[in-house]
């Protein structure tokens, strides 16, 4: 079973910069999409970042465009978003997930999770 392992939250200061890591076991190749979505405080989850591991198409959701990376490692199995110019808008409990296809993703989101990682944005 695939499982999944964030890590790389912490206390950041607002306009820093920070990169988040996860750590995936288990997946076949049939796991082709991994990505990031977050949660903040009195808020629902929402999506941040994917990547199709082979051939590396990216998405990135609105609030993160232009200034975050999605990648991962050349074995696959380590996935990681590096996020700039934070605000406190970026304060978050952050989820790493992963689907077996990009159409999986699209149409029913991830299909396993991490546990979260807590980035928390001060001034």
């Amino acid at each position: 079973q695939v499982q999944l392992v964030e890590s790389g939250g912490g206390l950041v200061q607002a306009g820093g910069s920070l990169r988040l890591s996860c750590v995936v076991s288990g997946r076949t190749t049939s796991t082709d999409t991994m990505g990031w979505f977050r949660q903040a405080p009195g808020k629902e989850r929402e999506f941040v970042a994917a990547i199709k591991l082979t051939g590396g198409y990216r998405v990135y959701a609105d609030a993160v465009k232009g200034r975050s990376i999605i990648s991962a490692d050349n074995a696959m199995e380590t996935m990681y978003l590096r996020l700039n110019n934070l605000s406190a808008d970026d304060t978050a409990v952050y989820y790493c997930g992963a689907s077996g296809t990009w159409e999986i993703f699209r149409e029913n989101g991830m299909d396993y999770w991490g546990k979260g990682t807590l980035v928390t944005v001060s001034s």
